[in-house]
């Protein structure tokens, strides 16, 4: 796999497991909290397994500016899709508008290059 697209492999798959354990619980309320907490711990070690190299291996490829914002995109993907399907949370025009502004920055932070 190419060294500039392995990172972002890696991070889409580590972003799926932290939204699942931040947002995850949301369809379990009746969970107690405490239960709730350290199986969003469990689900995020997952992710940092993923992470962790995915930066580590990325910062020879892209700065870790550039890092910060493939993984804020690809947060607000991720997030977009779980809010919808999951949660059944319909995004509005405000949340196109929101993240369209945040891709706009993601484009103006590689335009150094």
């Amino acid at each position: 796999m190419p060294p500039h697209v392995l990172p972002i492999v890696l991070l889409s798959i580590s972003n799926l497991f932290m939204t699942l354990a931040w947002y995850g619980h949301l369809k379990f309320k009746t969970v107690p909290l405490m239960l709730v907490i350290l199986a969003s711990w469990g689900i995020a070690l997952i992710e940092y397994i993923f992470a962790v190299p995915a930066n580590r291996w990325g910062h020879s490829v892209y700065s870790a500016a550039e890092l910060k914002t493939i993984q804020e995109v690809i947060t607000l993907i991720v997030f977009a899709g779980f809010s919808v399907w999951v949660l059944k949370e319909p995004l509005g025009w405000n949340h196109a508008i929101g993240f369209g502004l945040i891709a706009l920055g993601a484009w103006f932070i590689f335009q150094g290059k």
